[in-house]
């Protein structure tokens, strides 16, 4: 080759990098960071993962035109703090990842899904969080928070078990006296309160401080988190009981949603669809193992069956809805609508199983 075409030939190919890589910067048109408290891990729990699915739907489906960024182990700051960010108009940062408490100071309607023992099992949880009234009750974020809701995570395996110094939790009676910590929610006190126990809101720094010096003899959180936190080298008995059920929600800021031409808005909430119910899966799977493990590492663990868990929410709850609608000051009606359509799930999914499967 003449030694002046193949300095043609090398310029051009040194510049053909360039103009691709431009070409795609340009192609990418949006970008949708997501932050989150939970790691970067993929297998010790169920957000992740779906987040990491749903990168790859988006990415995938839009041909590039959407690059998504996931910000895991809380690199960008508290729960209220990404929250804040999305909600002021999603700039910098276009979706996170907030549990019911952190949900609930954008949202207040959301303290109604802090009902005590609202589930009785996963099916129930997803069917009303993945469900036509729950989407419907969530697109209240938009106007309260300029948030659009995308899905429901469940937070830990979702429902929770009690760990305790004293004595294995076998009936209401057993909570008679023993002093729980909780988080810092007032329907988790009122709740405590009712079943006879006496409640100790404390931040979760405090907690294995809190139970090593006796200022609480028990706590409750989710297996996984009291097998992961080593609550069993502080606590000796464990009882699952699910009176609380622990809930994520994952929003996207309004504004950069309605950026988006409809195609892609599309993508988005399809994604979100497949990568909530890949988490729902991992949930359970998770929340079993870890139950397993709980009954490992405790000296003594104890499932609460059904009828002593009916016995507890006929206490537990006539004194949470008066608490969350005499003094939080939720309307009653928005209340009995939610529990009413927790009890038609509850009524109807069985029927629905026999008929579809059984018969």
């Amino acid at each position: 080759m003449h030694p002046k075409t193949l300095l043609t030939v090398t310029a051009v190919a040194a510049v053909l990098p360039l103009s691709f890589g431009a070409a795609q910067a340009e192609a990418q048109e949006y970008e949708m960071a997501i932050a989150t408290l939970i790691p970067e891990n993929l297998t010790n729990n169920s957000i992740y993962p779906a987040l990491v699915h749903f990168k790859d739907l988006v990415e995938s489906r839009t041909d590039g035109d959407v690059a998504v960024t996931i910000f895991g182990g809380g690199q960008l700051g508290s729960e209220v703090e990404t929250g804040s960010q999305v909600q002021s108009g999603g700039r910098a940062l276009q979706s996170t990842i907030l549990t019911s408490g952190a949900m609930s100071s954008f949202y207040q309607d959301y303290q109604a899904v802090t009902a005590p023992f609202l589930f009785d099992n996963w099916r129930q949880a997803w069917a009303f969080f993945d469900g036509e009234w729950f989407a419907n009750f969530m697109k209240g974020t938009i106007d309260a928070a300029n948030m659009r809701y995308l899905g429901t995570f469940d937070d830990g395996g979702g429902f929770v078990a009690f760990t305790n110094n004293e004595h294995l939790i076998e009936t209401v009676d057993d909570l008679e006296g023993l002093n729980i910590r909780t988080e810092e929610n007032p329907a988790h006190v009122a709740t405590m309160r009712a079943l006879g126990a006496s409640a100790t809101p404390l931040p979760w720094g405090e907690l294995i401080t809190a139970l090593e010096t006796g200022l609480a003899d028990g706590q409750f959180n989710a297996p996984v988190i009291n097998t992961t936190y080593g609550l069993d080298e502080v606590t000796d008995y464990t009882t699952l009981t699910g009176h609380v059920y622990n809930s994520a929600s994952w929003v996207v800021s309004e504004d950069w949603y309605q950026s988006l031409p409809e195609e892609y808005q599309r993508v988005i909430t399809e994604s979100a669809r497949e990568a909530i119910a890949l988490s729902h899966g991992a949930s359970g799977a998770l929340a079993t193992a870890s139950w397993q493990k709980s009954c490992e590492l405790f000296e003594k663990c104890y499932i609460m069956p059904a009828d002593e868990r009916a016995k507890m929410a006929e206490i537990a709850r006539p004194a949470w809805k008066e608490w969350i609608v005499n003094e939080f000051g939720m309307d009653e009606q928005l209340v009995n609508d939610l529990l009413a359509e927790v009890q038609t799930l509850r009524e109807t999914l069985p029927e629905q199983a026999y008929q579809r499967y059984g018969q």
